[in-house]
């Protein structure tokens, strides 16, 4: 018995050494992860063949069929510079695999590089004469090089190689296309569609060509044909969708998509169909009650999940957003769009502050992610950091050029600093990208403008118009430049066809209401507005307007209702607060200003314009306990905020407050607005009160230079020419003072000093 159970225990041993020394051989691991990630890609699970394929790569770096089958994963998600690498890896470990070489030039024709695509296409022809795909490859690569007869000619050499395919037709006909061979190119269509009449490509090819050409019953008549022959197919139904939208046929087009969801409702994009389309063409509540419908039907449908967050970040629902984003946090705390998603989410909710470190922990994960750069910017920007901002933005274009969002902050950026080359690059950016977009033109007409080329930025506009004739910018922008030249007839034309593109255009009824005033024709002007709110009676825009007229005309009775019907329309409108609040002050009715302002940030808590005139009313009423805490709120929520540090530390300065905190206030405001002469006064006070005389004099002497008719100016700059002891200066100064200002309370204490001064004379 115990020399059996020996032999036993041997035999076991040997087998686990066998089975141990297999499991670590590295070319049957190779073989098995290459096994397991063909077996997810026939799965299109592409992420989890990409790690099996990377594992095998790993255990041998020259595995080509590996390198190969890991850029197909790439090619399928559309990454396409990890696939170009894949790609090039494999071709140069297997020259002999000639569907990479393929695969490889087809990726350098949609990278524009045609030259290096046909090279491809020869080597793979010199290699093996018959392959079709090597003749399509060529073909192609001709046509992008403009030798349409070799194309053609390549073309039907493929056709010859292999007459029963017709993906071969389909792509001729394409060729034929760029060739202006429209009857060739519809028979080529017919072709590919008679070798297999259930291609969709072929049907849809075919559907848009007569769509292109006008054709819209026979085009309708395609794009039924291959909804009834793949009726599970959601990209023939989204086909057949588009036709009718391009047809302006909406309710159609909308029942697609309905049917759509309900013939395949496990489809991704056949029930993301509805949602997409209620999103875009401007009906949000319904997109947003279809997406609410597919989180619950589908809650593992991350794309659709991460939509419905963006619209409702965009519909405001912060809290709902909110919840669905914790969600996706909770299963994945490093997932990127999630972690965007916050930051939004906080910026929207006015806590901008707090946005940044969930951006700054997204960019640590992807670096070079242009969204979370171009988000990081936002989040800087609506905190009061304009350098960081400007700084994520252009690392955000430098990643991603054709990104308009980032180009536009960066042009607005330009605008505000007044940098004509950065406006110019933001704006050739925006064409580049969307052409067919008047944004750009626009922007690069302010550029010629700021340059003194009216000639330029004419042309900049006509182009602007000319791409996008429904477009009110283009007309609006044109007008001011007319009105600029003091061309009011013309002017006033212009402004008129915007408002027939966009009735509500505050820009245009503004521009036209000045042309009117430019003439000196108020009651024109007026007139002319009263007739365009009868048209848009609810537009808190067109009422701000009328109340600047109102205020003009010495009605602040009038103004002053409308400015409160503007802001029960649209509270989130700060400029509409801040003026009713101003006029409220002219009326004489303090508390009722405060009242308003108070009002006011209930809905905009971090609007600092709000917080800023609420410590300029409190500190008129010589409250200055709570004109502080409003100052000190605005630089909670904008820490370098130059107007309320300038005014917070003249206020303390004035109130026995701490000097060094004042002298810090006063010179952050003096570095963010260097030419203040308001500014320049209030650092200059606070040397004063410090005993620093002679830091405080070349301040004041800037501040009376720019505002030689404000007394206080003066006032401090004759003080501090008595300290210096130049009498004679600042007699001259406090006299000016007193000139200025016969009633001010101060005067009893200037002639004070005036009389001791004549004296000491």
């Amino acid at each position: 018995m115990r020399e059996r159970s020996v032999a036993k225990f041997y035999g076991i041993v040997v087998a686990f050494s066998l089975a141990t020394g297999c499991s670590r051989d590295p070319n049957i691991r190779k073989n098995k992860y290459l096994a397991s990630g063909d077996s997810y890609f026939s799965k299109a699970r592409y992420r989890d063949a990409m790690l099996e394929y990377s594992n095998a790569i790993k255990l041998d770096s020259k595995y080509a069929e590996a390198h190969y089958k890991l850029a197909k994963c790439y090619l399928k998600l559309g990454i396409w510079s990890s696939a170009y690498q894949e790609l090039v890896r494999a071709t140069e470990d297997d020259p002999n695999n000639l569907q990479a070489q393929i695969d490889l030039g087809n990726l350098l024709l949609a990278a524009r590089q045609f030259h290096r695509a046909q090279t491809i296409a020869e080597a793979v022809l010199k290699k093996d004469p018959n392959s079709v795909a090597g003749r399509i490859l060529l073909a192609n690569s001709y046509a992008a090089l403009n030798n349409i007869e070799a194309s053609l000619q390549e073309m039907q050499g493929a056709i010859d190689l292999a007459p029963n395919q017709g993906q071969s037709y389909l792509n001729l006909a394409y060729l034929q296309l760029d060739a202006q061979q429209t009857a060739k190119a519809e028979e080529s269509f017919k072709k590919a569609i008679e070798l297999d009449p259930k291609s969709l490509s072929a049907l849809l090819a075919l559907g848009n060509f007569y769509l292109r050409q006008r054709r819209f019953p026979e085009a309708e008549q395609i794009f039924q044909r291959a909804v009834a022959q793949q009726p599970k197919n959601s990209t023939a139904r989204l086909a057949l969708a588009r036709f009718y939208l391009a047809e302006g046929q909406r309710s159609p087009a909308e029942q697609v998509m309905i049917d759509a969801k309900r013939a395949i409702p496990d489809d991704p994009q056949a029930y993301r169909m509805l949602a997409d389309y209620y999103y875009r063409f401007g009906e949000p509540q319904k997109a947003v009650a279809e997406y609410a419908s597919i989180c619950r039907e589908h809650p593992k449908d991350q794309l659709a999940k991460m939509n419905y967050i963006q619209l409702l970040i965009q519909e405001h629902r912060l809290d709902d957003a909110s919840k669905l984003d914790d969600e996706l946090l909770r299963k994945n705390s490093k997932n990127v769009p999630a972690l965007v998603y916050r930051g939004e989410i906080l910026i929207a909710g006015g806590r901008a502050a707090d946005a940044i470190q969930p951006l700054e922990a997204a960019l640590k994960n992807e670096p070079d992610n242009p969204v979370v750069h171009f988000v990081l910017g936002n989040a800087f920007h609506a905190n009061g950091d304009a350098g960081q901002a400007e700084q994520q933005w252009r690392e955000a274009v430098q990643l991603r050029p054709q990104m308009v969002e980032a180009q536009r902050a960066l042009a607005e950026v330009a605008l505000r600093k007044g940098d004509v080359r950065l406006l110019e690059d933001s704006a050739q950016a925006i064409i580049k990208a969307v052409p067919a977009s008047a944004e750009g033109y626009v922007l690069e007409a302010s550029a010629r403008a700021a340059q003194n080329d009216t000639s330029g930025a004419e042309s900049n506009l006509q182009k602007a118009i000319a791409v996008a004739p429904q477009n009110p910018v283009g007309y609006a922008r044109l007008a001011a430049l007319r009105w600029s030249e003091k061309r009011y007839p013309e002017a006033e034309k212009l402004f008129e066809e915007a408002l027939d593109r966009d009735p509500g255009m505050v820009e245009a009824m503004q521009g036209l209401a000045n042309t009117y005033l430019a003439e000196k024709q108020f009651a024109k002007a007026r007139a002319r507005l009263e007739r365009q709110m009868l048209k848009v009676p609810n537009s808190p825009g067109f009422l701000v307007l009328h109340s600047q007229l109102l205020m003009a005309g010495k009605n602040l009775a009038g103004a002053r209702s409308d400015l409160e019907k503007a802001t029960g329309l649209d509270p989130h409108d700060v400029a509409a607060w801040l003026l009713l609040a101003q006029v409220e002050k002219n009326q004489g009715a303090r508390a009722e200003a405060v009242a308003t302002v108070e009002k006011g940030l209930q809905t905009n808590p971090r609007a600092v314009a709000l917080h800023l005139m609420l410590g300029d009313l409190h500190q008129a009423e010589g409250d200055w306990r709570r004109a502080e805490s409003a100052y000190q709120q605005a630089l909670q929520i904008q820490p370098n905020q130059p107007q309320a540090a300038n005014d917070l530390a003249y206020l303390m300065v004035e109130n026995g407050g701490d000097l060094d905190t004042a002298l810090s206030l006063a010179q952050s405001a003096r570095r963010n607005l260097p030419h203040s002469p308001n500014v320049a006064d209030t650092l200059g006070w606070v040397y004063y009160k410090k005993g620093a005389y002679r830091l405080g004099l070349p301040l004041f002497q800037e501040a009376v230079s720019q505002l030689p008719g404000d007394p206080s100016l003066h006032y401090h700059l004759g003080l501090t020419y008595h300290r210096l002891g130049d009498n004679a200066r600042a007699r001259s100064e406090l006299e000016k003072a007193l000139k200025l200002a016969p009633n001010s309370d101060r005067n009893a204490e200037i002639r004070q000093l005036l009389a001791q001064l004549k004296q000491g004379a």
